[in-house]
C-alpha cells in the first residue's frame, strides 16, 4: 500500500451515504448517523459565474424565497443526478462537514442507489463522489440497504419484501439469499405526494401554495385513510384575485389528493407479488412487507397497503434513517455483504 493511502486511511473515517432526492444522510463507521440535511444547494450567479452559497439546512430555508441572482436547487431528481457539478459540490461539503473540515479527508464511501438507475447514472454518482475527494466508492442498491437497516433476514433462504418510499423514488423489492429476486423502482414518492397536494389545492380551492407548504400539509394532515374531521389551515395565494388567502382542509381532502399516488404504489407492490416465485410468496404471507423511508410515516399507509394486498404490513423502527443505517452496516460488515456491493 502506498504511503499516501496509509496516511489517508488514518486521517479519514469510512462513510456511508444515503444520497436522497429530499435528504442526504451520512453514517460514519462505528458512529451511526452523523449528518441528516436536505439535498439542496443555493447557487449564486454573478455575471455568469456560478458559486455555491449554501448547502443543506441553510439552503433549504432559501427555497422559493431567493432573489433573481440566487437559485436554491435540488441536484438530484428521482434519486439520480440531475446536476453533476452541484452534486459534486454538495458531497464535498458533507465530507468536509463530517470530517470537521480536515484537508486530508479522502474516505472510502459506500453510497446507495435506486434499483432502477442505469449503469450511466450509477457511474455519475460514483464519479461525483470520487471528484469530491473519496478514496474509493462502492454502491449498494437502496432496497438491500433498507432491508439490512430494518433487520430483515435477507441472507437466509426465506423471502423478505421491502417497500422504501423516499423523496424521488419508491423502491419495491423481494429478496432472498442475499440477492434481489425481483425489484421495481417507481418514480413516484414523497415529492409526487407534495405535488399532488399542491395540484389539489389549486383545483379545489383556487389556492396556489409552495413546496414547503405542501410538505407541511402532508406531515400534519396527510393520510391514506381518513379517520377524523379535524381541520387544518392552509395559507397561499388566491388564483383569482392574486391576494393572500387562508382555507381550512380536512383529512378527507388530503386522502383524495394522495389517492392516485398511493394507488400507483399499491399497483407496483401487486406487480412485485405477481412476479415472485411461489415458494417466496408463501414466506411473505407470514413475513409480510416492511415499509421504510419518509413515506412510511404517512398516517394509515400501512393499513391501506395491508387492506389492498392482503399481507401484514410492518413499519421499520426508524423509517427515515433505515436506508442510511443499513448502508452503514454494510460498510461495517464488508465481508458479510461484499456480494451486494458494486463498483463502476
Amino acid at each position: 500500500m502506498k504511503i499516501i493511502e496509509k496516511i489517508s486511511k488514518i486521517w479519514s473515517q469510512d462513510m456511508a451515504i444515503d444520497l436522497g432526492t429530499a435528504n442526504t444522510l451520512v453514517v460514519l463507521k462505528g458512529q451511526g448517523v452523523v449528518l441528516n440535511e436536505p439535498s439542496v444547494v443555493a447557487v449564486l450567479d454573478s455575471k455568469g459565474k456560478k458559486s455555491v452559497l449554501a448547502v443543506g439546512d441553510e439552503a433549504k430555508t432559501m427555497l422559493g424565497r431567493t432573489p433573481g441572482n440566487i437559485s436554491a436547487i435540488r441536484p438530484l431528481r428521482d434519486g439520480v443526478i440531475a446536476d453533476f457539478i452541484v452534486t459534486e459540490e454538495m458531497i464535498k461539503h458533507f465530507i468536509k462537514k463530517v470530517h470537521k473540515r480536515s484537508t486530508f479527508a479522502n474516505p472510502r464511501i459506500l453510497i446507495c442507489v435506486p434499483t432502477g438507475s442505469t449503469p450511466v447514472e450509477r457511474k455519475a454518482i460514483q464519479d461525483s463522489a470520487l471528484a469530491a475527494g473519496a478514496r474509493r466508492v462502492q454502491l449498494i442498491e437502496e432496497p438491500i440497504a433498507a432491508a439490512i437497516g430494518a433487520g430483515l433476514p435477507i441472507s437466509e433462504a426465506t423471502g423478505s419484501m421491502v417497500v422504501d418510499i423516499g423523496g424521488g423514488t419508491t423502491e419495491i423489492a423481494v429478496m432472498s439469499l442475499g440477492g434481489v429476486v425481483y425489484s421495481k423502482s417507481l418514480r413516484v414518492a414523497g415529492d409526487a405526494m407534495d405535488k399532488a397536494l399542491a395540484d389539489y389545492m389549486r383545483k379545489e380551492y383556487n389556492l396556489m401554495i409552495g413546496d414547503s407548504t405542501s410538505e407541511k400539509i402532508k406531515k400534519e394532515i396527510g393520510t391514506a385513510i381518513p379517520t377524523n374531521t379535524n381541520t387544518y389551515p392552509v395559507k397561499g395565494r388566491d388564483l383569482r384575485s392574486g391576494t393572500p388567502k387562508e382555507v381550512n382542509i380536512t383529512e378527507e381532502d388530503s386522502s383524495e389528493a394522495l389517492n392516485g399516488i398511493l394507488k400507483e404504489i399499491v399497483d407496483g407492490i401487486k406487480d412485485a407479488l405477481e412476479n415472485t416465485p411461489p415458494e417466496l410468496s408463501a414466506d411473505l404471507v407470514d413475513m409480510g412487507l416492511t415499509l421504510t423511508g419518509g413515506g412510511a410515516l404517512l398516517k394509515n399507509v400501512d393499513r391501506r397497503f395491508s387492506k389492498e394486498t392482503g399481507l401484514p404490513v410492518h413499519i421499520a423502527e426508524d423509517p427515515l434513517t433505515c436506508v442510511a443505517i443499513g448502508t452503514g452496516r454494510a460498510l461495517d460488515q464488508e465481508e458479510t455483504f461484499s456480494t451486494m456491493l458494486s463498483e463502476y
